[in-house]
């Protein structure tokens, strides 16, 4: 929702982020905090709302919450997995905030059962998680059965609950064993994930419904391989677009193993893209660069069957080998395209004429320190529809925002997230309407949990953990959420 006099229904905020409230018998407006001296109430939204001839209230549009692997299972040393390359970096002293892991995370590989009862209490139609590679391939060539029935009881829990699942085969759990042989920067890497999605796709097929590839390899190639913030920690020009070519190639040599497998299911690939806007007119060129890194660089392989101009030639020097046929392999047709958005980016030139970044202070933020800009969301959309001609349908795979929720008397009341997700699903609404073929979103995320470099000390979920005692709580987001899909699922019967 944002800042901003936008009206919702029967409340709106203020730009003071006062909640207005309408008193049906009269009329009127009252400021909450002031009207407190009136006698009433003060009242939170408990359900996000939606205009009553918007495409996203039908029962084909899916709803769903999103998590991964290493961020919530813990789990680390059980049921056969060996490690990744985020265990090893965990153990790297300076690398994690508060020298965190994910040894525990949300324990969810002992509390799975009563983690899908919750998300089918949410009234979601789908639950998209990710599959730890090293628990499904411990050791090169060798496949552990107890990790494929562990993910085979969720995928048909969900299922028994009416849930469809949208399953990533690579969020960022590289088995240690292919880095220690140069990970994503030895090409034979992209052929080993082509074996694990056989692997996987053999076993599950079509009791999987929607298959990703590759989650945001933006963040696997260049904050892993390029600057060295996430695992494997390198840091490297050269090193990060080799990482990111052969991840593309990784994709690209799975998908005609996983239709195979899966000819019913749909298939696709995960990017995160944030929208750039220049400072001023002089910075266009600027923002036209930082898209063209962030996302034109992973998506139009996919869809183009090119890398863009604007960065091949930045980066002259910096450019992977490219072997004849790679497009080709990394073009293959896609089903649908995933896309993950947080905040966009105003970019400028400096004095030196270099592009950085400009923070908007007068703008709000999450705990994080991204910006809050749901229109933002909704350009973006309309810009990857106007630029590729054959794009496939849309899935917002991941949108959230992260703040520093205490459960206070039993309850959570995450305001600033709530306004978060009213403005975005509202953001999708309106592109919609405005002609890009959105078929889903996920909330991200489900549960509070390992937030990657930032250890446990940023807080994405719906439902608050309590670390210590597992304890699940659903925050006053979830509830919004639970409200509106209930609704919707009374007016879709």
């Amino acid at each position: 929702m944002g800042r901003g006099n936008a009206r919702y229904h029967n409340f709106y905020f203020t730009a003071r982020d006062y909640l207005l409230v309408r008193i049906e018998t009269d009329d009127q407006w009252f400021n909450v905090r002031r009207s407190q001296r009136l006698g009433l109430r003060v009242i939170t939204m408990n359900k996000y709302q939606l205009p009553s001839d918007s495409k996203l209230r039908s029962k084909e549009f899916v709803f769903g919450v999103a998590t991964s692997s290493y961020q919530i299972e813990g789990g680390v040393e059980e049921g056969g997995r060996t490690p990744s390359i985020w265990d090893t970096f965990c153990k790297t002293p300076g690398k994690v905030d508060n020298g965190d892991s994910g040894d525990v995370a949300c324990d969810h590989y002992h509390l799975w059962q009563q983690d899908i009862e919750m998300i089918q209490g949410l009234g979601v139609d789908a639950y998209r998680l990710s599959i730890a590679w090293p628990r499904i391939l411990p050791q090169d060539g060798v496949v552990n059965q107890q990790g494929l029935e562990f993910y085979g009881q969720i995928i048909d829990e969900c299922h028994a609950r009416g849930m469809k699942v949208y399953v990533t085969l690579y969020h960022w759990d590289l088995p240690q064993y292919l880095e220690d042989k140069g990970g994503w920067l030895n090409r034979e890497t992209s052929y080993k994930f082509a074996e694990y999605a056989e692997v996987v796709s053999k076993y599950f097929g079509d009791n999987i419904d929607v298959y990703t590839t590759l989650n945001e390899p933006f963040v696997s190639a260049f904050l892993g391989y390029r600057w060295g913030e996430h695992a494997p920690g390198i840091k490297g020009e050269k090193e990060g677009y080799l990482a990111s070519h052969h991840l593309m190639l990784a994709h690209g040599l799975a998908m005609p193993i996983l239709r195979n497998n899966a000819p019913h299911a749909k298939h696709g690939v995960v990017f995160n893209a944030t929208p750039a806007y220049p400072l001023t007119p002089q910075d266009q060129a600027a923002a036209d660069y930082c898209e063209a890194e962030n996302y034109h660089w992973f998506i139009d392989p996919v869809l183009k069957g090119e890398y863009p101009q604007l960065v091949v030639e930045r980066q002259a020097m910096n450019m992977p080998m490219i072997l004849e046929g790679d497009l080709d392999i990394i073009s293959a047709p896609v089903d649908y395209i995933g896309i993950n958005y947080y905040t966009r980016n105003v970019a400028r030139f400096n004095e030196n004429g270099d592009i950085e970044s400009v923070k908007q202070t007068e703008a709000e933020h999450t705990y994080i320190g991204w910006e809050i800009n749901p229109q933002g969301l909704t350009d973006l959309l309309v810009r990857l529809d106007a630029r590729y001609e054959n794009m496939p349908p849309i899935y917002i795979t991941e949108n959230g925002a992260a703040g520093n929720d205490e459960r206070v008397n039993g309850q959570v009341m995450d305001d600033q997230r709530v306004r978060y997700f009213q403005g975005h699903i509202e953001a999708v609404h309106n592109a919609v309407e405005a002609g890009v073929k959105v078929d889903g979103y996920f909330a991200w995320s489900l549960m509070d949990n390992f937030e990657w470099a930032f250890g446990y000390c940023q807080r994405f979920g719906i439902v608050h953990v309590d670390y210590t005692t597992q304890e699940r709580t659903l925050k006053q987001s979830a509830i919004a959420y639970r409200n509106m899909l209930l609704e919707r699922a009374e007016e879709n019967r």
